[in-house]
């Protein structure tokens, strides 16, 4: 199953912050692809589970904070470190 990932705008503003102020700009590029990536299938069943439809994921150097909507087909990433 497909999902289309979105991702707030903290969400963003984290990610931004977090690529301005690393030292290895491109590991962290890397993993927020990894990230859209592997959400976009099955990401209801990606990462560990929290309340409802919440979720935690990791790719190294970042960790996100997502609901999967499934019956949407819908991602929505909320935090980002």
């Amino acid at each position: 199953m497909r999902f289309t990932v979105l991702w707030t705008k903290q969400s963003e503003d984290d990610l931004a912050s977090i690529w301005m102020q690393s030292t290895d700009r491109e590991s962290v590029r890397a993993a927020a692809d990894t990230l859209d990536t592997l959400l976009c299938v099955n990401a209801h069943e990606l990462g560990e589970s929290r309340d409802g439809s919440t979720r935690v994921v990791f790719a190294p150097p970042l960790g996100i904070v997502f609901d999967a909507v499934e019956a949407d087909r819908k991602v929505f990433v909320l935090k980002v470190w």
